[in-house]
């Protein structure tokens, strides 16, 4: 058989290289506990199952769904953005449902990337951004996220050519992996660029309701201009806890969105109609489970910041996302330390280079597991003296 050269290009996606290795250690006896993967735990509200329940039982719903979505969903969707952002959407052309936002964002690559065209991404990243552009046969040209400029790309530092080039820019705030949030002032710069250079914006944004302290996200599409440039990617999955429901959406510029629901409709058949009557209970139902959810997280954050700061790790808080973002000690790389973590505690964490080249020198830890397994996990880290960082 000769495959397709994309595939030799393609490195396994990072998180099915941790379950084999939770899975091993599991195999040999040993109570692993992850921080790896962020899936919420915490089940989905009882009245958006019972929806469900409800719909499945209704024949209508067990024939293909439109690759558009019902109208009801997509109304839905234009009315819980109006009451959360203040953003007005025409539920006929700037929404479209998708069967999770991964599926939305691997296909948007398919709208504007011609082989040999470029995209902006982000470095460290979610590697759906780099591999979709992959897919489509363009190039990905990484924007640096530093520390020192609060995990924001640099717009400066784009040479001059390859802004002209670039068809697509992606952001995603709050961020994965490394929790960073931004504002409207960002924004503004980014909708100036993409009209300088005639660069459509990708805004990722499923965490916007997971978030501490009072702090309260804005979405991309609030910008000045925005809906001239740029889509937002949204999902049920983080704030009414649906990862397995696959459930999201796209918001924006019509044609950006139009272009999305072509590709959508020649290579999938939508998001199985009851799970979309499950997601109108979602966004218009009880909102109580965002600020119990967040209060669960809040405190998960706080008892994994202390501990991991006990053992001398330098950690900023996270004001939003389901993650905490820690530098790893001097003389360690992402690898070595996560690989110590999982040989001498038997604790899982995300190495940062799995992210990019300017994760290196971090990892990431995921605050979507049951309270008693952090518990177990503090109670490991607690009093733990770092060894020797190994010689290179």
């Amino acid at each position: 058989m000769r495959f397709a050269e994309r595939i030799d290009k393609l490195q396994p996606y990072l998180f099915v290289e941790i379950t084999k290795k939770i899975k091993q250690k599991r195999s040999e006896g040993v109570d692993v506990i992850t921080f790896a993967i962020g899936d919420p735990d915490i089940p989905t509200p009882p009245h958006i199952l019972g929806k469900l329940v409800e719909a499945a039982h209704e024949p209508a719903n067990h024939r293909y769904p439109e690759s558009e979505g019902l109208p009801e969903f997509r109304q839905a969707i234009a009315d819980w953005y109006g009451g959360r952002f203040g953003i007005s959407l025409d539920q006929q052309t700037e929404v479209l449902p998708l069967i999770g936002g991964k599926e939305g964002i691997g296909h948007m690559a398919l709208c504007f990337i011609d082989p040999g065209d470029i995209a902006l991404v982000p470095d460290p990243g979610y590697p759906v951004y780099s591999v979709g552009t992959m897919f489509a046969g363009g190039e990905s040209y990484f924007m640096p996220l530093l520390e020192e400029n609060d995990w924001l790309p640099d717009l400066d530092s784009i040479p001059e050519q390859i802004a002209k080039k670039a068809k697509v820019m992606w952001l995603n705030y709050p961020n994965n992996p490394t929790s960073a949030v931004a504002d409207l002032d960002f924004f503004e710069k980014i909708v100036d660029f993409a009209k300088s250079y005639d660069v459509a914006i990708c805004h990722d944004g499923p965490y916007s309701e997971v978030a501490y302290d009072g702090y309260k996200p804005v979405s991309f599409l609030q910008t000045k201009g925005a809906m001239d440039v740029s889509v937002e990617f949204h999902s049920l999955s983080k704030g009414y806890n649906m990862t397995g429901w696959r459930v999201g959406m796209a918001v924006g510029n019509a044609e950006m969105i139009n272009a999305l629901m072509r590709v959508k409709s020649n290579l999938d058949s939508g998001i199985p109609q009851a799970i979309q009557i499950a997601g109108i209970e979602a966004l218009t139902g009880s909102q109580d489970c965002i600020a119990e959810n967040n209060a669960i997280y809040k405190r998960r954050r706080d008892r994994l910041v202390e501990a991991l700061r006990g053992i001398g790790m330098q950690i900023t808080p996270p004001k939003a996302s389901l993650y905490v973002w820690a530098r790893v000690p001097d003389g360690y790389s992402s690898a070595d330390f996560a690989t110590m973590l999982l040989e001498e505690k038997d604790i899982v964490v995300t190495p940062g280079s799995g992210y990019g080249e300017y994760g290196e020198g971090y990892i990431r830890l995921s605050l979507t597991l049951p309270d008693k397994q952090l518990d177990k996990a503090v109670d490991r880290l607690t009093g733990w003296r770092l060894p020797a960082a190994p010689v290179r």
